[in-house]
């Protein structure tokens, strides 16, 4: 997951909390093991030794290939104290001690978001991880209580380790905010969703939400919709097709670091709003950035929004489209939120993650 200016929420995950227990433990040595050509900006500190494992892996069969084959070789040959694995994924029959990141299994709840062979590889093989591992990590309590009653795993072998704020996310100045509106917006206010363009984002109801409330407001604000396609970009399509004020809505694609900050910072408000998420980073990134938060009543959301955010049933439209239509007239709430969300924005902070994370790994070699 760590490949340079790619980096999604397990690939942030995996940098952020490396690059400060590699960093915090020089007397440990730490192998990393990667599946493809790395950028050297991912070595964090001297302690990493990196080693290039083939073939390149992103498909079911090439998973359950390089875990099984290659990499357990390498694990049984070194004999490492600890197997850690940010991603999830775990080498069974190992020689060692293994801690897995199991974010989340939206695979178990909603295996049709996936392409087949990808949900029947999860479905099959993440509960065996989870019954290999010495303990599990998560990112949330929520996911914790899944994995716990889907896994039968005992409550007290899976610690809790949030994601934190990344460096950058902050308020920003009038002109850059200027600056940025003219850029991504045509010069007016927007509502702004950040994610993969995944069927668990729930980008189609959000869309439909979105153009209600532009025909009930007659707001000029644009709805802008940034990050990389993933899976399901049929229904988005088709969707955005129907839509009366479709012109209102912009999709950037993948945005580059600097300039995703500034959007954030810059936007009305963040509309985040899926149906399932083991964590949420959005909705951390948006307190840091200074701006109000619409987003879902269920799974981690509300744990992780606490009181930034204005809840909705992601599946209603008409709550969707009031709660954009609360932000857009009521300047006092927007600035209630506002403030909730820099006081609770401490809650979320890499170091405290990555301390979190070590005393794990600590209980896992006790």
């Amino acid at each position: 997951m760590l490949i340079d200016n790619k980096l999604d929420g397990i690939g942030r995950f995996s940098c952020e909390i490396l690059k400060r227990v590699t960093k915090n433990n020089p007397d440990t040595h730490f192998v990393f093991l990667f599946d493809r050509p790395f950028s050297d900006e991912f070595i964090f500190s001297d302690n990493i030794t990196p080693i290039l494992v083939s073939p390149k892996t992103r498909h079911p069969i090439l998973y359950r290939y390089w875990f099984q084959f290659p990499v357990k070789s390498i694990l049984n040959k070194m004999k490492p104290d600890l197997f850690f694995s940010p991603d999830g994924f775990l080498s069974l029959g190992a020689k060692c001690k293994q801690l897995p990141v199991i974010h989340d299994i939206n695979f178990k709840h909603f295996p049709k978001d996936l392409k087949s062979s990808y949900a029947s590889y999860y479905n099959k093989y993440f509960p065996k991880f989870a019954k290999t591992a010495a303990r599990i990590v998560t990112v949330s309590e929520y996911s914790k209580k899944d994995i716990a009653e889907h896994y039968g795993i005992e409550k007290n072998l899976i610690d809790v380790v949030y994601n934190g704020i990344t460096d950058g996310f902050s308020e920003c100045s009038d002109e850059i905010k200027n600056e940025t509106i003219k850029k991504f917006s045509k010069g007016q206010p927007y509502f702004l969703f950040v994610g993969s363009m995944h069927p668990r984002k729930n980008i189609p109801m959000l869309m439909k939400a979105f153009d209600a409330f532009k025909e009930e407001s007659g707001a000029p604000h644009k709805l802008i919709c940034g990050g990389p396609i993933f899976w399901g970009a049929g229904e988005i399509e088709t969707t955005f097709d129907s839509l009366k004020h479709n012109n209102d809505i912009i999709f950037t694609g993948r945005i580059a670091e600097e300039d995703l900050q500034h959007l954030y910072a810059s936007a009305f408000c963040l509309a985040y709003i899926p149906y399932f998420e083991g964590f949420g980073i959005p909705l951390v990134e948006a307190m840091a950035s200074g701006i109000p938060i619409i987003t879902s009543d269920v799974t981690s959301m509300p744990e992780v929004a606490g009181d930034a955010a204005l809840l909705v049933n992601p599946n209603e439209i008409s709550e969707i489209k009031n709660a954009l239509n609360k932000i857009y007239r009521d300047e006092s709430l927007r600035e209630k939120l506002i403030e909730n969300g820099r006081k609770r924005k401490a809650v979320f902070d890499w170091d405290d993650s990555a301390r979190k994370l070590w005393e794990s790994i600590e209980k896992c070699l006790g």
